[in-house]
């Protein structure tokens, strides 16, 4: 693997894997104008546990905070006056819809839902959801997300299983119709990214282990610090973004990009 490959995927992963522009669709489009052949899995693991490493250090004092109101809760057994124990156990009622529906669904989401077809009118169908929500955003903080949120939007989660959605477009999305301000959506969209990071890392490490492939170090080494650094900038630059405008500029790249993906898939180009 070189390492102008290696670059271009990180920055690709980086860039988009938080940002409500789905990932699939922008690692699917690259082996067509580039032709590169697959990474392979030790890569896609190093991508992976950087971006997730930049998400976690980036809340760095909200997982304290979260975790020392998880413990609490624990030891009183109460989640009335602790809201960061709440928050932590909402975190992770609303991941086990995605996780049930991955084991599930496992075989149709990585065989035939993954083509270009249905990412592009993924992104495009849900760019317009998108669009929809953020025209009236609440004005709840993510101190005021309750169990009715949570379920909404661990719900919508289960549905970014399908390639194009995009995980925390479709979060954010549900996040903005329960009545959640943007910078909120968006903050529990990351929190639930930490989770679901976390598990999905594992079992990828898992199959890395199980697979014994030759790791390219250089590649992985590499394309891990610059996915780590870009995924950290994105996550700061679009919280700034949402905390002054709309959403409008990614429904727009979200509809342009499905287009892209549609042309191919139909083979108009």
């Amino acid at each position: 693997m070189e390492l102008t490959q290696a670059i271009v995927l990180a920055l690709i992963q980086g860039i988009t894997e938080f940002l409500p522009i789905s990932s699939t669709a922008h690692l699917i489009l690259v082996p067509l104008f580039t032709g590169w052949p697959d990474q392979g899995l030790a890569y896609d693991v190093a991508l992976n546990t950087a971006t997730w490493l930049a998400v976690v250090i980036y809340f760095r004092q909200d997982i304290v905070d979260l975790t020392k109101g998880f413990f609490r809760t624990l030891v009183e057994r109460r989640l009335e006056g602790n809201h960061n124990g709440a928050l932590a156990w909402m975190a992770l009622a609303a991941t086990i819809p995605v996780g049930i529906a991955g084991v599930l669904a496992h075989d149709l989401v990585s065989g035939p839902l993954r083509s270009l077809e249905i990412i592009g009118w993924s992104s495009i169908i849900w760019g317009f959801v998108l669009w929809a929500a953020d025209r009236r955003p609440g004005s709840k903080d993510i101190g005021r997300i309750g169990w009715k949120e949570t379920i909404f939007v661990g719900l919508a989660q289960a549905v970014a299983l399908i390639p194009g959605t995009s995980r925390s477009g479709i979060t954010i999305t549900a996040g903005l119709f329960a009545g959640l301000s943007r910078t909120a959506a968006a903050r529990f969209s990351f929190l639930l990214a930490m989770i679901v990071g976390a598990l999905a890392g594992g079992k990828e490490g898992l199959d890395m282990v199980q697979a014994a492939e030759a790791t390219p170090w250089a590649a992985v080494l590499v394309g891990g610090a610059v996915a780590f650094v870009s995924a950290y900038l994105a996550i700061h630059y679009f919280l700034k973004l949402i905390s002054r405008s709309s959403m409008v500029s990614f429904v727009v790249y979200r509809v342009v990009l499905g287009v892209v993906l549609l042309a191919f898939a139909y083979k108009l180009v």
